[in-house]
């Protein structure tokens, strides 16, 4: 079944709009988007609704009178109906439900605000008989009203979605759905009036919901804008709201087998029985404690924060915040919160596909290395090999935050993009002789590592000759510079790590490439480009961890004449072995070999496909996996429930698993401003009590972490997996009740205290991690109550006064670093200078000048073995300190597709490491 263009005499629109507030910001554009859709509708030309089939309602003075017109309207559509809301959203603080704002609405009374859910019943009503149904929100869920933006936070689709439609959404929960001062309409619906008024070149006849979602998503990401989302249910993904004005015949007749729209979600064609996400899709709650990392927020505000204490102590911009789920990758691929989730699931019977049947002795598995076995590949290199061809198959159930190398903040994005992008220096492969670990560094574009100057502030590096670009010019210096300039584009170059900034520009003088005003003027002072090879990093101020940060992707080049700014995701210009060959956003990449790239000039990459392809799905992709239809999970989420389950219960399944840890420790903070957590006996006494084997359990058992003994994940410079100061390990994680009865006495609480934990309410495994902690707790007489949040969370625990106030003493979280140092992984946490009034991650309130001078000289000294002995001291100063109670390094369950080859877990991406992978014949 292709697209369909309902029957306007059938059909009814109700569009609803919000442009003036009592108490929140005035959003005028509102006004405009529903007198735009209005005529987009009733056009003749595009859909044409009768004008009395399409009703507005501006203004709603309350929740009745919305769901009465709703009602009154649903009842006379037999086709279609079609749903709108432009206004602000907001979220419940316990429920994380969604709930449309009002005219006289705020955040404090939610009762003033229309719940969606009564919008969603109402569409649902068993009397309604439209056949199909549309809904389009134009808001978003950060709990925030800003001027030029819509609040919000949150899912709009996993939370909103009506059965049997399709449900449009303005952003995701990451992003503020915005409306720009001075434009006519909001940002989302202006781009959806004008696909509708002017039509998409190259389109279909019609203008499916499909169709638009992905071309309203290319459109918005060109502009640097929040990207929509989309879920859809059965066929609702082609369901048409108008004629394409910009369809151009084409002479000859259609191929009877291609639709004119695209198919339904169901890789099979066949309609789901559960809902459709249309990619990019954003991370479904996983299952059973399953690990997977949540994204942080995006707000750029919150990136560029630099405490106070001087710029030579500016953070690496940091960290970005751990806090809204953006992205999985894991490792010391990016920092952010670690999510997991508990669900009673039933062992179901799987028929073993022949795929699965592929022998030790096939072709492809010949090579040194060990063979297919259980976890195999996180101590050596399975099926170890050089042969070349194939084609690399990824299926994802996420499409990436960007392509582009400065903008993404993605761990597996950042694995991936290796393909085509190169850096200076970059993370070594492991050989399965030579002993080589994934988390060295070595030279990748320079001839050698850095040559250090001048006390640790000048670095120089020469460029290999042969470095090509897909069309065939060389690399330069330049190209190198230009692409690390483009960070400062913060207006247009939004979303990635900004490490480089403060520590190249510590002063924010530069205002990047797109704003330099005069020739001999342009450029950071800081990057020197003498000739077309020679580039050098002049830095304010020492720093240990630079060339880390310069084997990020965000110091990838790019090559100014191809830098298509905003755009540059959708196609990036490739130094690496493939190249783009073609991208539609939320269905499929694409990447061919660069022909000019020469393996001679390059150490790193093994470059073995011939071709390498992605497929964003809108279901779980372990299904997909076991049949043999693909080779890996491109975002290392790792096996939800039911894949697990299936896996492991079968051996000829169990040997392609590995479980390696993600770098990320789940932990919580035990906040100094709370009384009477100020006291550090009273801290002891948390931390004595728990019962961590418990909290293990609660999180999924053993295969989803190994007990933390302290903060300082394994693998990172300083980490001493041993360091047990509170006997954790000794007593195989159970609580010690008698030192913490004793602790209780020496804060003056002997018969215990009262606290609140609070948490995150949208993921079971943090709940019952939380459940578990107040049992534990209870059993030496701490009284907990747990408060819980939805993603609004980080708004709350990243403001010290909030915590104050509402006396959360206890916080779950969880992080990671984006690479694998001590500093980057610990001052975020436990550095004084960077606490902020907001957004701040140091929930516990470490405020230790002596813990901030071993960050000082961490930062400066570049003898590796001599920074870890500083940061491990850090560690134990902030253990000795009971600021954080650690439950577990984190772990996942990835599976391999028996097909590949040379593959190992590289720690630093928390996955397998993509650019030495290759594919067996079969």
């Amino acid at each position: 079944m292709g697209a369909v263009l309902p029957d306007p005499a059938a059909s009814q629109a109700l569009l609803i709009g919000v442009h003036a507030y009592d108490s929140l910001e005035d959003l005028p554009a509102v006004e405009h988007n529903l007198a735009g859709l209005a005529k987009a509708f009733t056009d003749p030309g595009l859909w044409g609704l009768p004008a009395l089939h399409c009703s507005t309602l501006s203004q709603p003075q309350s929740a009745q009178a919305v769901l009465d017109t709703l009602t009154d309207v649903a009842k006379r559509a037999t086709d279609t109906l079609v749903v709108y809301y432009a206004g602000h959203g907001l979220t419940d603080p316990y429920s994380d439900e969604l709930h449309l704002a009002l005219p006289g609405s705020d955040q404090e009374r939610l009762y003033t605000t229309l719940p969606y859910e009564w919008v969603r019943r109402a569409v649902l009503d068993p009397r309604v008989k439209a056949r199909r149904k549309v809904v389009i929100l134009d808001c978003c869920y950060s709990g925030r009203a800003l001027l030029g933006g819509m609040s919000g936070t949150g899912q709009v689709a996993d939370h909103a979605l009506i059965e049997g439609t399709c449900l449009l959404a303005a952003s995701a929960g990451t992003r503020r759905a915005v409306s720009p001062p001075g434009e006519e309409f909001t940002a989302f619906t202006g781009e959806l009036i004008t696909a509708l008024d002017e039509g998409i070149a190259d389109g279909p006849p019609l203008l499916d919901m499909d169709t638009l979602y992905r071309h309203l998503y290319t459109t918005l990401a060109a502009k640097a804008r929040p990207l929509p989302q989309q879920r859809n249910r059965n066929t609702g993904g082609q369901i048409a709201l108008a004629r394409n004005r910009g369809h151009a015949p084409v002479s000859r007749p259609a191929d009877p087998q291609t639709p004119q729209s695209p198919p339904d979600d169901s890789p099979s064609g066949v309609p789901l029985e559960g809902s459709s996400p249309v990619p990019p899709p954003r991370p479904v709650p996983p299952a059973a404690g399953t690990p997977r990392t949540e994204p942080s927020r995006t707000d750029s505000s919150q990136q560029d924060a630099t405490p106070a204490g001087g710029p030579g102590l500016a953070p690496a911009a940091a960290v970005r915040p751990a806090a809204e789920p953006r992205r999985h990758g894991g490792g010391f691929g990016s920092a952010r919160v670690v999510v997991g989730a508990a669900t009673a699931v039933c062992a179901l019977a799987v028929a073993i596909p022949m795929a699965l049947t592929w022998r030790e002795d096939s072709p492809g598995a010949t090579g040194d290395g060990p063979r297919a076995r259980y976890d195999a590949a996180t101590t050596g290199v399975v099926n170890a090999s050089d042969t070349k061809g194939g084609t690399l198959k990824f299926i994802s159930a996420e499409d990436a935050d960007s392509w582009d190398p400065q903008r993404s903040y993605d761990g597996f994005v950042w694995n991936f993009s290796r393909y085509y992008t190169r850096q200076l220096v970059s993370y070594a492969p492991q050989s399965a002789t030579s002993g080589i670990k994934s988390t060295e560094l070595v030279p990748d574009l320079a001839t050698s590592l850095a040559k250090v100057s001048d006390g640790g502030r000048t670095y120089t590096y020469t460029l290999r000759p042969g470095i090509i670009w897909e069309d065939g010019t060389p690399v330069t210096s330049q190209d190198i510079k230009y692409g690390i300039e483009r960070i400062w584009a913060k207006e247009i170059i939004t979303g990635g790590p900004a490490h480089l900034r403060p520590v190249l520009d510590p002063f924010g003088t530069y205002k990047g490439p797109y704003k330099d005003t005069a020739e001999d003027e342009r450029g950071l002072k800081s990057i020197e480009t003498p000739d077309a090879r020679t580039i050098v990093f002049k830095l304010p101020f020492p720093y240990a961890d630079f060339e880390q940060m310069l084997a990020m992707p965000s110091a990838s080049p790019v090559k100014a004449e191809k830098d298509t700014k905003a755009q540059y995701g959708l196609k990036p210009f490739s130094s690496g072995p493939y190249r783009f060959e073609s991208y539609a956003p939320g269905k499929s990449l694409v990447l061919v070999r660069n022909t000019h790239w020469k393996k001679s000039s390059d150490a790193v990459r093994a470059a073995l496909p011939d071709r390498i392809t992605v497929t964003f799905t809108s279901t779980k992709p372990d299904v997909s996996l076991f049949k043999g239809d693909y080779h890996l999970d491109l975002t290392t989420a790792g096996l939800d429930a039911q894949g697990r389950v299936r896996a492991l219960g079968n051996e000829d399944l169990k040997k392609y698993l590995d479980n390696p840890r993600s770098g990320f420790v789940r932990y919580a903070a035990l906040a100094q401003t709370v009384k009477p957590l100020d006291d550090i006996h009273c801290r002891k006494a948390v931390i004595y009590a728990a019962d961590k084997q418990a909290l293990q359990i609660a999180r999924g058992g053993p295969l989803t972490g190994d007990i933390a003994p302290n903060m300082l994940p394994p693998g990172l410079t300083g980490a001493d997996p041993a360091y047990d100061p509170y006997g954790v390990l000794q007593k195989g994680g159970k609580p010690d009740v008698a030192k913490a009865e004793r602790e209780l006495k020496a804060c003056g609480k002997p018969d215990g205290f009262s606290t609140t934990i609070v948490v995150r309410n949208d993921r079971p495994a943090d709940l019952a991690t939380a459940e578990s902690l107040r049992d534990s707790l209870a059993k030496v007489g701490i009284k907990t109550e747990i408060s819980q949040f939805g993603r609004q969370i980080y708004d709350t625990i990243g403001s010290p006064k909030a915590v104050k106030d509402k006396g959360y003493g206890v916080i779950l979280t969880g992080w990671g670093a984006d690479f694998p140092s001590g500093r980057n992984f610990l001052q975020p946490m436990a550095d004084g200078r960077w606490i902020t009034p907001s957004g701040n991650l140091n929930y516990a309130g470490i405020n230790d000048p002596a813990i901030d001078k071993l960050f000082d000289a961490g930062m400066g000294e570049s003898d590796r073995d001599k920074a870890g002995e500083i940061y491990g001291r850090i560690n134990r100063e902030i253990s000795e300190g009971a600021y954080h109670l650690p439950f577990v390094y984190d772990r996942r369950l990835l599976w391999r597709s028996p097909q590949l080859t040379n593959v190992y877990v590289s720690s630093v991406y928390g996955g397998y490491d993509y650019a030495s992978l290759g594919v067996g014949k079969t």
